[in-house]
């Protein structure tokens, strides 16, 4: 087998982004030869208009779904084949991603209901983990994403998530809604 096949045979079996020099080890050639492999995979998927893309994250390399993929992968997801998070888990997930550290009390304060289960979920998952607990009442924890979210979402750090500005309504829409759930509004 070559050099590339072989790369791209452990990049599709592996669950976690893999280092280049732990790729040069395996491969037994020098982390030089591999970073030509790894841009020879990556042109070679896009040339052939593959549905995986070779991206960094988390300190090393893995195959991904093309993003064009997604209206194929929602759909598969859908399915009873496919396993997914709860709606409650993902918000929980987002609150974490976004405010973290952040403890299960300021967790269940943003989404309005109780977390606990999502963030066990989360947790045994190993999407997120507990840091620290704080010198408080009841000493809370506080909960932190992991290097498994990170290469779950293939990012390679935190300043990639997508700006939460993009994904709140303007302000006076806001207004209305809220508005519209005050008490003795019809």
């Amino acid at each position: 087998m070559n050099d590339l096949a072989a790369l791209e045979a452990v990049l599709f079996v592996t669950e976690s982004p893999v280092p280049t020099r732990e790729l040069a080890e395996v491969l037994e050639v020098s982390k030089s030869r591999v970073e030509e492999l790894l841009e020879e995979l990556q042109c070679e998927l896009e040339m052939r208009g593959s549905g995986l893309v070779l991206k960094p994250a988390a300190g090393g390399w893995r195959l991904y779904s093309h993003p064009d993929a997604y209206p194929y992968l929602e759909r598969f997801t859908k399915s009873a084949t496919a396993r997914r998070l709860s709606g409650a888990a993902l918000e929980t997930l987002s609150v974490v991603a976004y405010r973290q550290p952040v403890s299960r009390g300021q967790i269940a304060e943003i989404r309005g209901v109780d977390s606990e289960s999502s963030v066990h979920t989360l947790e045994r998952l190993g999407f997120i983990e507990e840091k620290e607990r704080l010198d408080a009442p009841g000493n809370p924890a506080v909960y932190v994403t992991t290097e498994v979210f990170l290469e779950k979402l293939g990012l390679g750090s935190l300043e990639e998530l997508p700006p939460l500005a993009d994904h709140v309504p303007p302000a006076d829409i806001v207004d209305s809604l809220e508005e519209s759930l005050r008490p003795g509004q019809v």
